[in-house]
């Protein structure tokens, strides 16, 4: 999740700077927190007390950015859903229900997956642009903002234009939905897009990963955690989930969306360097698409983190399914929440300093390989608590370590792209893994509003109602296809993904070199 591009007139926006964030738990935060600055300022910093502030507040400032965004794509990829089968057309017939829910379902699925095509292009629009604020903070500012307010509208069943007219109701929403996910994506890709802004180093790019990763577990989990209470409460009914009470999540969600993505705006600045300041031209659109076409191992990496975000997101979409249709537990979901956001807290301070000493390639191969066991788990005890719990912090524990590694190892491709073709697309690149995280979120969408419609899992009915038949069409979709995925993101990353830290490193020096030499400067302006 990127930030702004500045350019050097932006001195009066924000120092270099660097952060921190936390919650739950106060003890194990503070103490994660803590891991991620020893792991990182372990050699000596001969910087002066000013400047060790100035980037602290940066690295405070990004991380904070991630917290709202994880919060807000997961309470659109997962709980929008969910708000939709169980609530958003709680009066009306259930037939007529059973067939908008479908529509909803197919639409969602739809746009996403068209708009997939949309994110290379807006990579190429923050890369050309150049204001006195810098590439990437006006988007953050923008794209923050009118998400937010978008995702409000959606969780009001658009002021409750779907009890009045259904057939606009679907026209609307589609417009806004479109609108909804396009800012969305200028938040996201405008977000991480600052990484590489801030430094060519691949340990410096671990330590803003890892912090942005860090918060962003707190907020995706933390929404796992809180979404069922803040319904609850805010249903004033006894426990019975409401519009109104969706609505308040909604609220919520934004106005969180829109602090943390300030947060970002106005806490941070990227640095200028030989290897950014002669390339600061991306080319036309179809500049964008060929930046990408050209990398293969921007590709082979892409390839495997679809792979194992589609399978992700289709279990994770379904769980509080689990919870309720196939345990009879739905109280009982938010131990997911917990055991996630605990989880998190944990693995992702300490990436950095495993990095040190595992490759980040046997850290990826190794968490996929928990996760088949999960899933193993979960095929085999999916009606048993305990076995469903310790199934879940398999699944959960490499999380982390997966994501952190495909984020490095695309954002480190730009400078093999670079060397490649000569020419440096930095949110171009980096909008690929947004762009990958839509897709699996409309297959997600796809897959819950699916699973809920086939196995009867809708409206009023309950874990007594299930059948056999039921229950194996959502082991089906939820465990079973998703199996196969990790699988093959397994074999993919092994065989052809070749680029780490040591072949980036040879990268880079080969680059200056070049750099130095003027043998690439023509072609990259």
């Amino acid at each position: 999740m990127a930030n702004p591009h500045e350019s050097e007139s932006q001195s009066d926006l924000r120092p270099d700077v660097d952060g921190d964030a936390g919650t739950t738990p106060r003890v194990k935060v503070v103490s994660a927190a803590r891991t991620v600055w020893e792991a990182v300022d372990a050699p000596a910093d001969p910087l002066s007390g000013k400047a060790k502030r100035d980037r602290l507040v940066q690295r405070v400032a990004y991380a904070f950015g991630n917290l709202g965004q994880a919060a807000f794509y997961n309470a659109l990829s997962t709980y929008f859903m969910v708000y939709v089968t169980s609530t958003l057309f709680a009066g009306v017939d259930q037939a007529v229900a059973t067939r908008l829910i479908a529509v909803i379902t197919s639409l969602i699925s739809g746009i996403r997956i068209a708009e997939i095509f949309l994110d290379p292009l807006i990579g190429n629009l923050i890369d050309n642009t150049n204001t006195r604020f810098g590439r990437f903070r006006p988007w953050q500012f923008v794209g923050g903002l009118v998400s937010a307010l978008l995702i409000v509208v959606i969780f009001t069943g658009l002021f409750g234009l779907v009890n009045v007219n259904q057939t606009w109701f679907i026209v609307l929403f589609v417009v806004t939905f479109i609108v909804l996910d396009v800012f969305y994506s200028i938040r996201d890709i405008s977000y991480w897009g600052m990484i590489p802004a801030i430094s060519s180093d691949s340990h410096e790019r671990s330590l803003y990963t890892a912090l942005g990763s860090f918060t962003g577990s707190i907020g995706y989990n933390g929404i796992t955690v809180v979404v069922v209470p803040i319904v609850a409460f805010f249903s004033f009914s006894g426990g019975v989930q409401t519009q109104t009470g969706w609505t308040a999540f909604g609220i919520i969600v934004a106005m969180l969306g829109i602090l943390t993505a300030w947060s970002v705006v106005f806490g941070t600045k990227e640095d200028q360097s030989a290897l950014r300041s002669k390339t600061d031209k991306s080319g036309g659109p179809l500049q964008a698409f060929k930046a990408i076409a050209q990398n293969d191992q921007l590709l082979w990496v892409a390839l495997s983190y679809l792979l194992y975000a589609v399978a992700n997101v289709a279990t994770t979409g379904v769980m509080f399914y689990l919870f309720k249709f196939v345990l009879g537990l739905p109280d009982a979901f938010s131990i997911t929440g917990v055991i996630s956001l605990v989880i998190g807290l944990l693995t992702t301070p300490l990436y950095p300093a495993l990095n040190r000493r595992i490759p980040r390639r046997w850290l990826y191969l190794g968490g996929l390989g928990f996760m088949i066991a999960a899933y193993l788990l979960l095929s085999v005890g999916a009606s048993s608590l305990p076995v469903v719990v310790v199934a879940l912090v398999l699944f959960y524990l490499p999380a982390t370590f997966i994501q952190m590694t495909a984020i490095l190892s695309m954002t480190d491709s730009i400078e093999y792209g670079q060397l490649k073709n000569g020419k440096r697309n930095e949110a171009v690149i980096l909008s690929v893994r947004p762009m990958l995280d839509k897709l699996a979120g409309a297959f997600s969408n796809a897959i819950t509003g699916f699973v809920a419609l086939a196995a009867g899992m809708v409206g009023t009915a309950t874990a007594a109602d299930m059948t056999a038949s039921n229950i194996h069409t959502f082991k089906m979709f939820a465990l079973y296809v998703p199996l196969g995925f990790i699988v093959l993101s397994l074999l993919v990353f092994l065989f052809k993904v070749k680029i780490d830290e040591k072949m980036h490193e040879r990268i880079v020096a080969e680059l200056e070199e070049k750099l130095a030499a003027g043998e690439l400067a023509a072609d990259a302006d």
